[in-house]
């Protein structure tokens, strides 16, 4: 797997990319490979962090189950500044809101997959990235997310 670095607010984030899609996004340290889209990878992740109203626009691949699948399709979906909760997710998925949980905690494509934008019903919920829930507050901050709650 080819991997680029980048050092980010919240730690370096390892951007991954296989057959011309990004596949992973790890908080560590480690990738110094150059290619045209970890470049591109690279410059919106930053750009993200500069100004979380840029997004993204990568080819992306969930190297997962077809459900682990469908709960990252249903995270893309949350418009950057909203959230949902577990809760919808489950209702729109067809699953329990547990079950969303576990998806949002197997996201390998953390920030440009927005598991950060998933709360609980009564509160922010889990965060399995770098820094746990207080790198998903910093994360629904800079999105001017979750207003009720941080």
């Amino acid at each position: 797997m080819l991997q680029i670095t980048v050092d980010t607010p919240t730690g370096p984030m390892t951007l991954s990319e296989r057959d011309g899609a990004i596949v992973r996004a790890e908080w560590e340290s480690g990738g110094t490979d150059d290619t045209p889209l970890l470049r591109k990878a690279a410059a919106q992740l930053t750009a993200y962090f500069e100004d979380a109203s840029n997004g993204f626009d990568l080819p992306l691949r969930v190297e997962a189950s077809e459900f682990q699948q469908a709960v990252c399709d249903a995270m893309v979906a949350i418009p950057l500044g909203e959230t949902k909760t577990y809760g919808e997710l489950s209702q729109e998925l067809g699953v329990p809101a547990q079950a969303i949980g576990q998806g949002c905690g197997g996201n390998p494509i953390p920030v440009i997959i927005p598991c950060h934008r998933v709360l609980g019903a009564n509160g922010l919920g889990g965060f399995s990235g770098l820094g746990g829930v207080e790198t998903k507050v910093w994360l629904l901050k800079h999105e001017k997310a979750g207003g009720l709650l941080i």
